[in-house]
């Protein structure tokens, strides 16, 4: 789930302060501590394959974020895409992979223990 900032409910528009709110952005229910975490991808950069060996072969951590600029693409286990860009709000569930069709910067926020696991597995992959 993606929308662009101009698709968010403006809630609040008063001079000087203009607040948007998109409710129903993914469930956290059931996760304990948050990472806030900043990504920062090269062109074509694609991480699919560095993902093989976590169940089905997917990032099973689901995460929160923004796209500050570029253009990043879910990659889901289903076969469908679904590409945010700069200024996007997005919301990726467990199952997905993503790919970055630009230089592209992201920040998001994420369950920590599932996530560091991800990151933990993809560092043995690239020998970090």
């Amino acid at each position: 789930m993606h929308i662009a900032k101009a698709d968010v409910p403006v809630r609040i528009d008063v001079p000087g302060a203009t607040v948007r709110q998109q409710t129903n952005f993914g469930d956290v229910s059931g996760y304990g501590t948050m990472g806030a975490e900043y990504f920062s991808f090269g062109a074509g950069t694609d991480i699919t394959e560095l993902l093989h060996g976590l169940e089905g072969d997917l990032c099973q951590s689901p995460h929160w974020g923004y796209v500050v600029n570029g253009a990043i693409t879910a990659l889901y286990g289903d076969g469908e895409e679904e590409t945010s860009r700069t200024g996007d709000l997005f919301y990726w569930p467990p199952g997905h992979s993503v790919r970055a069709e630009e230089a592209t910067d992201i920040v998001m926020f994420s369950p920590q223990k599932e996530h560091g696991q991800v990151i933990d597995h993809v560092a043995r992959q690239v020998g970090a």
